[in-house]
């Protein structure tokens, strides 16, 4: 799969997750397997105005390539100017812009997934970020709509494709399903079918590599965007990688494999934040994603989220079972799940949906991206 002048094998892309897919995760990812991969979401005013914390965000790995931003912003100007400080500062190799996000907090002021109802709009920061990223190949993610009364992914996708755009990547629900329910593959195959003139991913409900053969098989997208499916499963990019050559092996790690993988996942975490305290406060909510599916007293759970030390970590880990094969009730759904009961939208956002206005500053404020 190329996205720009970047060939991506195998063709799977790790999507940003919040408080997630920080250098230490994506370490640990790309030593399991290939594939683009993928750093926190920013917003272009943080960037823009240099805000410390957004600039730790996106610090790569001697060894990552292409590195790879997530890009969220409202005003097309901003986002040029984002675009361009990423190109010429040599920041990053890709830029992906975020409109599939569907928090209350971003929703309600006119970005993410509530974005695309504005047509003209998203044409415009498109545009502005494509003419000014350079070199730099510009792809989007985004979601099917604000709900199943107003869909907006396929005309985005023909807008994204008229614009320039490398690529783009569909989560196959609307913003009001959030995480619940099923992701619809069939969706994932009509945007296919609308602009088959640049690559098309699909995202949603990949929990293993044969789920991501079948999204392929299924829908004819030209690769997979895993999020959820690699939360405490990091070895499924190893999966990813023998699936898409075509081999029928798959990882099941005994407990002791995966305790192997817990700790070096710390270490990884308290290399990069650079604080054993800090980097183990931020380890504890992936303990339950590692373990599901295993028998494991609570508190031995409850003992592995309040260690303070690598080396207590390393004890607590010990004490687990090595031998205790792979659960079957393993695989499956982890992380956020749940529709909501409606989308928050700015006042009178459904109206007009040729409408040109920016959403105020606050849509974006410098926090929001760290």
């Amino acid at each position: 799969m190329k996205i720009g002048t970047f060939e991506v094998w195998p063709p799977v892309v790790l999507a940003p997750m919040a408080g997630i897919t920080n250098i230490g995760f994506r370490t640990l990812c790309r030593e399991q397997g290939g594939g683009l991969f993928v750093s926190e979401m920013i917003t272009s005013r943080a960037l823009v105005e240099r805000v410390p914390l957004t600039f730790q965000m996106i610090r790569f790995g001697a060894e990552e390539h292409p590195r790879s931003i997530q890009l969220y912003g409202v005003d097309p100007a901003i986002i040029g100017k984002a675009a361009r400080m990423i190109a010429e500062e040599d920041l990053a190799d890709h830029i992906d812009l975020n409109f599939g996000c569907p928090v209350p907090k971003v929703t309600r002021r006119g970005g993410g997934s509530a974005l695309p109802y504005k047509r003209n709009l998203l044409r415009a920061i498109l545009r502005e970020a494509v003419k000014n990223a350079g070199p730099l190949p510009v792809t989007i993610k985004m979601r099917k709509g604000i709900d199943d009364d107003h869909l907006t992914y396929l005309d985005a996708g023909r807008i994204a494709a008229e614009e320039g755009i490398a690529a783009v990547a569909l989560h196959a629900r609307t913003a009001k399903q959030h995480y619940g329910g099923s992701a619809d593959w069939d969706a994932v195959k009509r945007l296919k079918d609308a602009v088959p003139e640049i690559p098309v991913l699909g995202n949603g409900d990949i929990w293993t590599a044969d789920d991501a053969l079948r999204m392929v098989a299924e829908t004819g997208c030209d690769g997979v965007v895993v999020g959820r499916g690699c939360l405490g499963r990091p070895w499924l990019f190893r999966d990813l990688d023998l699936a898409f050559q075509g081999s029928a092996e798959r990882t099941r790690p005994s407990l002791g494999e995966v305790a192997a993988m817990m700790i070096r996942h710390a270490e990884l975490l308290c290399e990069v934040i650079g604080s054993e305290s800090h980097g183990l406060a931020d380890f504890r909510k992936h303990v339950g994603w590692y373990l599901k599916g295993f028998v494991i007293g609570a508190d031995t759970r409850r003992a592995l989220t309040t260690v303070s030390s690598l080396a207590e970590l390393r004890e607590r880990a010990a004490e687990l079972d090595p031998g205790r094969p792979w659960p079957a009730e393993a695989d499956g759904p982890r992380g956020k799940s749940g529709e909501r009961n409606k989308v928050m939208l700015p006042h009178g956002w459904l109206d007009d949906p040729d409408e040109m206005a920016v959403p105020g500053a606050d849509a974006e404020d410098a926090t929001s991206g760290g």
